[in-house]
């Protein structure tokens, strides 16, 4: 890739980003809808409101792949999701379209099915249950990427990220622990791998507890160095803090699918 283009430059997983991603791909742009704090005079940065489609067309230019974190990153309200991650990722997947982008990263979200059960392992290919509304805007994402991959040709891979972070906190995290550097081997494989059309993996490290199938990623060569079960001592002593949930503790997407949950009343 002799140009990529990374939105959500600002936030948790983009700042992260922009410490292990120069190292493979030497020429970034980065985009957000506000400027870093900590942006160092040699990285290339575009301020762009992804809402505004002619800006997004403005990123886009000269750049072959994109790896798109930008939107709104947890449950929000019918306005903000729709704006930022909606009309936000319809702009994006069309801009590189027009700008004949050759690859796309989309992340999405273990949201896209939080509620199928923890007791339940899940592939890649079952029907999407979104838990939240920021959920269904990741299910829309990925439909949108199966429409650009099947019409026009894109080169779409869709990342349903567990947690990311340096270690697992609580016992949930020890089934969707994502390492940071296990993100980065994942973007390689949807920005160079000769064989990606649309593909859909999930984001996490090597998780002796994982709720998902992940053997698609590894068919096209992943191999993750993190392992959840190096921290599962400090885990368990964290979940002590951790408050019972109902709803949340028998589902996958947690406090996302207990909130504003009302379906045991109204049946």
């Amino acid at each position: 890739m002799k140009k990529v283009l990374v939105t959500g430059a600002a936030g948790g997983i983009g700042t992260r980003m922009r410490q292990l991603l120069p190292a493979v791909y030497p020429s970034i742009r980065w985009s957000d809808i506000k400027k870093p704090d900590d942006l160092k005079p040699n990285e290339e940065f575009v301020q762009a409101d992804l809402a505004d489609y002619a800006a997004c067309e403005k990123i886009c230019d000269g750049v072959e792949g994109i790896v798109h974190f930008g939107g709104y990153s947890i449950e929000g309200s019918w306005d903000t999701i729709l704006a930022a991650n909606i009309v936000g990722c319809r702009n994006m997947y069309e801009a590189a379209y027009r700008k004949n982008v050759k690859r796309f990263i989309f992340a999405s979200s273990n949201h896209a099915v939080g509620f199928y059960p923890r007791k339940q392992k899940i592939g890649v290919n079952v029907t999407v249950r979104p838990d939240s509304r920021y959920g269904v805007s990741k299910a829309f994402g990925e439909a949108m990427g199966a429409l650009y991959s099947d019409k026009h040709a894109l080169r779409v891979t869709c990342l349903r990220i567990g947690n990311f972070g340096d270690e697992p906190i609580d016992e949930r995290r020890l089934s969707i622990w994502l390492k940071p550097e296990d993100l980065v081997q994942l973007i390689r494989i949807g920005l160079e791998h000769p064989e990606i059309k649309f593909e859909i993996f999930y984001g996490m490290s090597d998780n002796a507890a994982a709720w998902w199938d992940n053997s698609n990623a590894v068919k096209f060569g992943y191999k993750p160095s993190g392992k959840a079960e190096d921290y599962r001592a400090s885990a368990m002593e964290k979940q002590k803090k951790v408050p019972k949930d109902p709803i949340g503790d028998l589902l996958q997407g947690g406090t996302y699918p207990s909130d504003e949950y009302d379906a045991d009343k109204r049946a």
